[in-house]
C-alpha cells in the first residue's frame, strides 16, 4: 500500500512533534517494509536526526511546479493532486492538519496532540489561538478516523469539538530508543563534564515556559538538603525572566543549572545520572519525558493531572501540581528510601515496555487497515 504522511515537521522540528513524526514514519517503515511511504515536505536542511529518511521504502516529496515557492499554500492547497499522481491510498496528517482537499479515493488520518490552546487561551496570541482551532476543528471533522495521543487529549476532541467518539484511537506514544540502553561510566563522566552537572541533581526536561511550573519545583527544591541541585534542561521563554529573578531573590543561584542546549544525544547520560525527575506541569497532552525516565530507570515524580498519570503509570509519584509542599517530600522520599526508589524504577521499566515500538506499529497498522 502507498502512505502519505505531512512529513514538514518530521523534516524541520527537533523537538516534541517532529520526534513523534520522526518514529511514527520509521517505525511503520521497519515493521511494515512491504508498503510505501512517501513523505511530502517542504524544503529543508541536512540533520543526523534525518538518517531515518533513507529507508529504501521511504520517498521524499518536496513541492513541485507552481507551488515549489508558495510551502504553505502547497501543503494546503496542492498535496491533493501529489496523491493522485503518486497512487497514495491513505494520507496521515501527523500534526494536527489535512489538506483543504483530499481525492474521494484517499482515505485520511490525523493525530491530535493535545489542546492546550483551548484549555489553556491566556498561554496563546488571540490569532494564534483562532489559527489553531480552525486547522484542528477541520482537521478532526473531515479525518475518516482521528489517533488521540492519550485518553485526555480524546476527551479534549469530544467535549471541545464534539466529534463523536467512535471516530477517536488512543494510541500512545513512545520515545526514542537510544533511552532504552544504560551507558558506561566512561559516558558519564564525559558529558558530566560537558555540562558541568553536579553530583547529585533533580533533573527537569521541558520548555521553560508557564504551563510547565517550573517556579513550583524551584519552590520544592528550597526545602530540599543544599547538596542537592536542581537541571533543566529546555528552551527558555518570556517566562525564564519570572524564574531568574525568582532564584537571585532567594539566592538559589549555586543550586541550579540551566542546560538551553543540551544535545539530544546526551539526553540518556543526563537522565542516567539524576536522583529523579520531576514533571510538574499543569497539562500536557502526553509527557514523553516521563517514558524517557522510566526507560533510563529514573524514579518519576509528576503532578497529578491530565495525562501524566497514563505515560506516568502505577510506580510513580503523583502530586498537587501547585503544593510545592508535597513536592518537595515526594522527591524526598524517592532519592532517600531505597526500597521504594528501587521499587519505582522496577515499575516503571515494567510500565515502560508498553510503549515500545512493536506495539506502536500494531496500533497504528490495525486504524490504517480499519480505514483501508
Amino acid at each position: 500500500m502507498r502512505i502519505g504522511f505531512d512529513a514538514k515537521r518530521a523534516f524541520r522540528n527537533f523537538t516534541g512533534l517532529g520526534n513523534y513524526s520522526r518514529a511514527t514514519i520509521s517505525i511503520l517503515a521497519d515493521y511494515y517494509p512491504d508498503n510505501q511511504y512517501y513523505l511530502y515536505t517542504t524544503p529543508y536542511k541536512p540533520h543526523p536526526l534525518l538518517s531515518f529518511a533513507d529507508k529504501a521504502n521511504i520517498s521524499i516529496c518536496p513541492p513541485k511546479g507552481w507551488l515549489k515557492g508558495l510551502p504553505s499554500m502547497w501543503r494546503y492547497y496542492g498535496l491533493g493532486a501529489n496523491f493522485l499522481s503518486d497512487k497514495v491510498k491513505l494520507f496521515h496528517g501527523l500534526a494536527a492538519e489535512l489538506p483543504a482537499k483530499l481525492p474521494s479515493k484517499t482515505r485520511s488520518v490525523v493525530t491530535i496532540h493535545d489542546l492546550i490552546f483551548l484549555r489553556y487561551p491566556e498561554y496563546y496570541k488571540f490569532i494564534d489561538r483562532k489559527i489553531y482551532t480552525h486547522k484542528y476543528r477541520s482537521a478532526c471533522k473531515r479525518a475518516d478516523l482521528i489517533i488521540a495521543i492519550s485518553e485526555q487529549t480524546k476527551q479534549d476532541i469530544i467535549n471541545f469539538f464534539g466529534i463523536d467518539e467512535q471516530k477517536i484511537r488512543v494510541i500512545y506514544q513512545g520515545c526514542d530508543s537510544q533511552f532504552y540502553k544504560q551507558v558506561n561510566d566512561e559516558e558519564k563522566s564525559s558529558v558530566k563534564e560537558l555540562y558541568q552537572l553536579p553530583d547529585d541533581y533533580v533533573l527537569y526536561v521541558g520548555t521553560i515556559e508557564e504551563r510547565k511550573n517550573l517556579l513550583t519545583l524551584i519552590k520544592a527544591l528550597e526545602l530540599l538538603p543544599t547538596a542537592l541541585k536542581l537541571v533543566v534542561v529546555g528552551k527558555p521563554t518570556p517566562y525564564f525572566n519570572t524564574i531568574r529573578a525568582y532564584i537571585r531573590q532567594h539566592r538559589l543561584d549555586e543550586r541550579i543549572c540551566f542546560q538551553h542546549q543540551a544535545a539530544f544525544a546526551d539526553l540518556p547520560t543526563i537522565y542516567q545520572q539524576a536522583k529523579v525527575l520531576c514533571y510538574p506541569s499543569l497539562f500536557e497532552g502526553f509527557g514523553i519525558p516521563l517514558l524517557e525516565a522510566l526507560n533510563s530507570q529514573v524514579p518519576l515524580v509528576a503532578a497529578n493531572c491530565s495525562s501524566l498519570p497514563e505515560a506516568g503509570g502505577l510506580g510513580s509519584l503523583y502530586v498537587e501540581p501547585l503544593n510545592y509542599e508535597a513536592m518537595a517530600e515526594a522527591l524526598r522520599k524517592a532519592i532517600e528510601d531505597e526500597a521504594l526508589r528501587q521499587k519505582m524504577i522496577e515499575a516503571g521499566v515494567k510500565y515502560a515496555a508498553n510503549f515500545r515500538e512493536e506495539h506502536i506499529a500494531k496500533n497504528l497498522w490495525k486504524v490504517y487497515q480499519e480505514l483501508m
